[in-house]
């Protein structure tokens, strides 16, 4: 584009009414972004060769059936899904087809699926016993082959109902129980490799904002912005993309694409997530698209932003409750008459999955442990003028919490 609109990013301003890219880094939270990086998407990703190697998975199949036996079930069964890829390394996908994962308390896992699958399953999985069946073929008989008579089967949460009842009537002497609290006790801590992927996707993320917002200009629409913001994405090797809602649409919490156009003096809001090697990140900035923030949107602001600080100030390891930190967050914007605004819980757990357990909400008491990672994202919404939020991804440390991704100044 040949002009920029001049905006405040974050509370950084510059100090004319357009500039280039090339005249200095584009400042995100308490760190730069420098230009050059901007120019050079590819240089936020430098490795997206895979770091997860067969020994993760190994210990995640183990960790499955240490948590099994402890809750005295016998046998994990999970469908193609996010749990699917934690334990194998890949997600086929589900069809009419059946693809099945066993995961036994003791002995080798095994996954059952077409016949014509079973090499695409051994080539991308870590699982090596890989038995199929063939089309002409009932594939839940091979299901009863590969399990005992009876005992007590967990089922992996996501798994669809048609399957449970053929599953049900497949095994006929074993008991069912919901899986879920096997898979959300694994993956609700996060080792360090999971760690280093999810600050990647959030690497990316933040600098695809930031390219996004120094190019906005007057009467571009919501969905040019969001397709601006995938290609930065896709162009850091960090596919994703997001929500973006200009000035009145802003007090939507999630609101779709508007027919409006971008005006100056006012409001806009991007959130956005990128994915690496399956981890994701969840983002969110307010920024004031004009010469100056009017004294209202300063004050929302720097509210939210107190809110935000508030929640993870003194939460300590293994002592906070989730529905704690929601409190201290929403107590701050209450306390100065906007509580009534805050309308979603404080933030969620975020993995391979966007959203995941644990939740930061009023009702879960679910301690805050090391390894747990999840969003703060505090926000205000006055439905016809304009909504402010501000999302960070942080991890609970044996010592407090740490922001993973780097949070924007206070106007």
């Amino acid at each position: 584009m040949e002009r920029r609109e001049f905006l405040t990013l974050a509370g950084t301003a510059a100090a004319t009414t357009q500039f280039r890219i090339a005249d200095f880094g584009l400042r995100i939270g308490n760190s730069e972004v420098p230009s050059q990086q901007i120019r050079n998407p590819q240089s936020t990703i430098r490795n997206q060769s895979p770091t997860l190697g067969p020994q993760v998975f190994s210990q995640r199949i183990q960790r499955a059936q240490d948590e099994l036996k402890a809750r005295k079930l016998d046998l994990l069964v999970v469908e193609p899904s996010t749990n699917f890829q934690y334990f194998t390394g890949y997600n086929p996908g589900r069809s009419e087809r059946l693809i099945l994962l066993m995961v036994p308390a003791s002995g080798a896992p095994v996954i059952v699926c077409p016949s014509f699958e079973v090499e695409r399953i051994k080539r991308n999985t870590v699982i090596s016993d890989a038995r199929g069946w063939e089309e002409q073929e009932n594939p839940w008989n091979l299901v009863a082959k590969a399990v005992g008579p009876s005992g007590v089967v967990g089922i992996e949460p996501t798994t669809s109902y048609q399957s449970y009842r053929r599953l049900a009537r497949t095994l006929p002497r074993w008991r069912f129980e919901d899986g879920a609290l096997v898979t959300e006790r694994l993956r609700i801590i996060k080792s360090p490799e999971e760690i280093a992927l999810i600050r990647q996707a959030i690497a990316a993320t933040e600098a695809s904002i930031a390219a996004t917002f120094t190019q906005l200009a007057v009467d571009m629409s919501e969905r040019d912005v969001s397709a601006l913001l995938s290609r930065e994405m896709a162009s850091r090797g960090s596919p994703g993309g997001g929500l973006v809602q200009f000035g009145p649409s802003s007090a939507l919490p999630h609101g779709g694409p508007s027919a409006g156009r971008l005006t100056r003096e006012t409001v806009v809001l991007i959130d956005a997530g990128s994915r690496v090697e399956g981890y994701t990140s969840d983002i969110t900035r307010t920024i004031w698209f004009g010469d100056a923030p009017s004294d209202e949107f300063k004050k929302v602001y720097n509210i939210v932003h107190d809110a935000q600080t508030a929640a993870i100030e003194n939460a300590k390891p293994n002592v906070t409750q989730c529905q704690e930190v929601d409190r201290a967050a929403r107590k701050v914007i209450s306390d100065a008459g906007y509580g009534q605004y805050f309308t979603h819980r404080l933030g969620h757990g975020m993995g391979m999955d966007g959203h995941e357990a644990p939740y930061m909400v009023e009702g879960n008491t679910t301690r805050m442990e090391p390894g747990i990672v999840f969003s703060d994202e505090p926000g205000i919404y006055q439905l016809g003028k304009f909504g402010v939020r501000i999302e960070d991804d942080c991890t609970m440390t044996p010592t407090g919490v740490e922001f993973l991704s780097h949070r924007p100044p206070k106007l």
